[in-house]
């Protein structure tokens, strides 16, 4: 089963779904390194903020313009704020002027997209690798080397100054 497929799912058996699908498919080694976090969303909300919770756990969006990051201009990395995944380097920012922070390239394996046909289009969701949360979206509308956007929620991410 391909994770596009997974996202018609609902959470909880999604989340199960792709445990097991990753049992399945992915050597012992490559699971150990990939360290999924499951939690209940009990966990995730006393974890969370609730700001933080509606966007990496319900796929919700901040108001544009209101995340400090999308002003962060410091040498650094973007990590999940769900689980601290890195994410994103502070090299591949840009200022889209989309009011989201926005990158054309995220981190090595550190992110996953699935569609997303919300709100009556078709986009490409981002979630964060280890623990499944919403990041934002990716356009093809980015500068190059990629030609991509990851526009990208702040509130789903924390930011670590190198």
């Amino acid at each position: 089963m391909r994770y596009n497929d997974l996202v018609m799912i609902s959470r909880s058996r999604r989340t199960a779904l792709a445990a097991l699908g990753a049992c399945l498919l992915v050597p012992a080694s490559a699971l150990a390194a990939l360290k999924r976090l499951v939690l209940s969303d009990d966990t995730w909300r006393k974890r969370l903020t609730p700001e933080q919770f509606n966007i990496l756990r319900r796929q919700g969006t901040e108001v544009p313009g209101t995340s400090p990051l999308e002003r962060e201009h410091r040498a650094g990395i973007f990590a999940c704020a769900g689980c601290d995944l890195p994410l994103f380097s502070s090299a591949t920012k840009f200022e889209s002027g989309t009011g989201w922070p926005s990158f054309y390239a995220p981190l090595k394996d550190a992110v996953v997209t699935a569609r997303d046909a919300s709100l009556g289009m078709v986009r490409d969701e981002v979630r964060c690798r280890r623990c499944d949360g919403h990041l934002g979206h990716v356009f093809d509308d980015g500068p190059k080397p990629t030609g991509l956007r990851y526009c990208i929620n702040g509130v789903a991410l924390k930011f670590h100054p190198k």
